[in-house]
């Protein structure tokens, strides 16, 4: 694929087809990739005329082909796809209705068909999709390099804007430290994690990172590993299998319940400490709030979690320094420990690990000590 720069007038895309239809305040722990979620309704008296994008060249796009006599008879959106298969279909479709991919030099239907022979010619300024503003922020970037950003993610950092949060998101940060990002829907954004959850999340840097990551979250076969820490004594791991949808009360939270969402959630006990448990857990999909409402229907709520882990109930017998932990601890224990993918250009493996904030580091150690009772006294 070639790029050159272009200062022509920007025309507006409609967004990737690859999010979900979540903007809860929250984030969520990974999301599904297959659902559109509306733009961002932030008034347009706040926003700048560039929407970010920093008065640097847009992305100019060029590319040709010829369609082989082995594909006449099918529709011309299929045969884009198919020629031109690092890009999402909607999006050719997309490029196709306004003029910015065509055939012979002419614009045609995506349902018409094929003859064979036709000369495809993509030649596309890509316009800004994103409207957050670039805010300067300290990001703790794991890897980059010109397809994908790897980021550890603070607690306490909303990933995406929304209702309350129009701005100190991590996309305003990702804006100032990128601002090209502005041509992506969602910033590059392919899933996200909850404010209040620490750890790992990849953004993609171009259009085609950011379909080749939404098919792989698509697939399941991104590698997603949590550690958690539960309330409660977790006897052995296991899969929960239930369907999860919102609640019909509280809107803000999710619940399982029938006619809900496949949802599965794999776990296994890595550590016990007699009142809790620290779990590793691995998603195989990526619904709203997921390994905190599977947690909590099993009986084994996150600590800190106070949607869904209802009143918080001290342990009895414990210590006044280990209540005083769990009191503090003001967030649900969960961080993204590892990510896996593969990288959209290059087909590597990529496997990367974060280490556990100092807040989750201080409430393990103060759970193993209470799980260690000092003995000097008996010696």
């Amino acid at each position: 694929m070639s790029e050159k720069p272009k200062n022509d007038d920007l025309k507006p895309l409609a967004e990737i087809d690859g999010w979900s239809d979540e903007v809860a305040e929250g984030g969520v722990e990974a999301i599904d990739v297959l659902e559109n979620i509306p733009h961002d309704d932030t008034p347009d008296d706040v926003l700048p005329d560039d929407f970010g994008l920093q008065a640097h060249p847009a992305t100019h796009i060029v590319k040709t082909a010829v369609i082989d006599d082995s594909l006449s008879g099918l529709r011309f959106d299929q045969v884009a796809a198919s020629l031109f298969s690092e890009f999402s279909r909607e999006k050719l479709k997309e490029w196709m209705l306004a003029g910015d991919l065509t055939f012979d030099g002419r614009i045609v239907k995506p349902k018409s068909r094929a003859l064979g022979g036709e000369t495809l010619k993509l030649d596309v300024t890509l316009a800004a999709q994103t409207r957050s503003l670039p805010e300067a922020m300290d990001l703790n970037i794991i890897f980059e390099d010109d397809q994908i950003i790897v980021i550890n993610k603070p607690a306490g950092l909303v990933v995406h804007p929304g209702v309350g949060n129009w701005s100190g998101t991590l996309v305003n940060g990702l804006l100032h430290h990128d601002s090209r990002l502005s041509e992506l829907p969602r910033a590059g954004l392919v899933h996200r994690i909850d404010k209040d959850t620490s750890g790992l999340l990849v953004i993609a840097k171009t259009l085609v990172a950011q379909h080749s990551l939404s098919q792989q979250l698509a697939e399941k076969t991104v590698f997603r590993v949590y550690d958690a820490v539960t309330c409660g004594h977790v006897i052995a791991g296991g899969t929960v299998d239930e369907p999860i949808r919102r609640h019909a009360v509280d809107r803000l939270k999710m619940c399982v319940a029938h006619g809900g969402r496949d949802s599965v959630t794999h776990y296994r006990v890595t550590e016990r400490f007699g009142s809790h448990t620290l779990l590793r857990v691995q998603l195989e999909t990526g619904r709203t709030h997921q390994i905190r409402v599977h947690m909590s229907h099993l009986g084994f709520p996150l600590v800190g979690d106070g949607t869904y882990g209802g009143r918080s109930r001290l342990p009895k017998g414990i210590s006044a320094e280990l209540i005083q932990t769990l009191q503090q601890f003001k967030r649900q224990a969960l961080h993204a420990r590892e990510l896996g993918l593969i990288h959209p250009v290059t087909g590597e493996e990529m496997k990367f690990e974060a280490p556990w904030p100092d807040d989750f580091t201080n409430l393990v150690k103060m759970l193993r000590k209470e799980a260690k009772p000092d003995l000097s006294q008996f010696r």
